[in-house]
């Protein structure tokens, strides 16, 4: 399903453009009600069953030079956090999140060994983001939908390997330029500098 299409069963946030709201903390998810009841609106449309990946990483808040270092490079941008929750917050406006949370959970699969999990895993990510029934179904070519569905025969941590290459390529060439260029990544950019200013 490509970013523009959605699911007839899949209920939309209200607005693409994001309000002035009562703060904009560093990583655009602060624990304001008007974010809450934003982020509640959206779990609900677009229910997930990875349940492990937290709405937001873990992480410390940027320096001005590593958000700096996000326009000079995707795989910055992606080895970092801090970028990557940025960067998804800036797809959730353009309803492609999905990309994002694929990416994601292809990661932590990676990182299992037992054979049972990885089935289990293998299996919710299928489910979740390559069935045609799936409203959260990301974009994937005929050729990569083939191996993965050879591979879910005996599944193992780099199933989906290729059809993770393609949507991080995706994410880099499609919605990078425009989030360099978006009012998320420019108001942090702003916020960091201020902040190293003052300090």
């Amino acid at each position: 399903m490509s970013r523009h299409e959605t699911s007839p069963t899949t209920v939309q946030p209200a607005s693409n453009h994001r309000p002035n709201a009562c703060c904009f903390c560093w990583c655009c998810c602060c624990s304001c009600s008007w974010n809450e009841d934003r982020e509640r609106a959206w779990r609900a449309s677009r229910e997930t069953k990875l349940e492990t990946i937290p709405n937001c990483e873990a992480c410390s808040k940027p320096t001005t030079e590593e958000v700096r270092g996000w326009a000079q490079s995707f795989d910055k941008l992606m080895k970092s956090p801090a970028g990557r929750n940025v960067f998804r917050e800036f797809l959730r406006t353009e309803y492609s999140e999905e990309n994002m949370l694929f990416w994601l959970a292809c990661e932590e699969l990676k990182t299992e060994c037992n054979k049972h999990t990885i089935d289990e895993k293998a299996r919710t990510i299928y489910e979740d983001y390559i069935s045609i029934l799936s409203p959260k179904e990301v974009s994937l070519d005929s050729r990569v939908r083939e191996v993965i569905n050879r591979k879910m025969q005996e599944p193992s941590s780099h199933t989906f390997d290729d059809a993770q290459l393609q949507i991080y390529t995706l994410m880099h060439r499609d919605s990078y330029p425009r989030f360099l260029n978006s009012a998320i990544y420019k108001s942090l950019l702003q916020s960091v500098s201020r902040s190293s200013s003052e300090s």
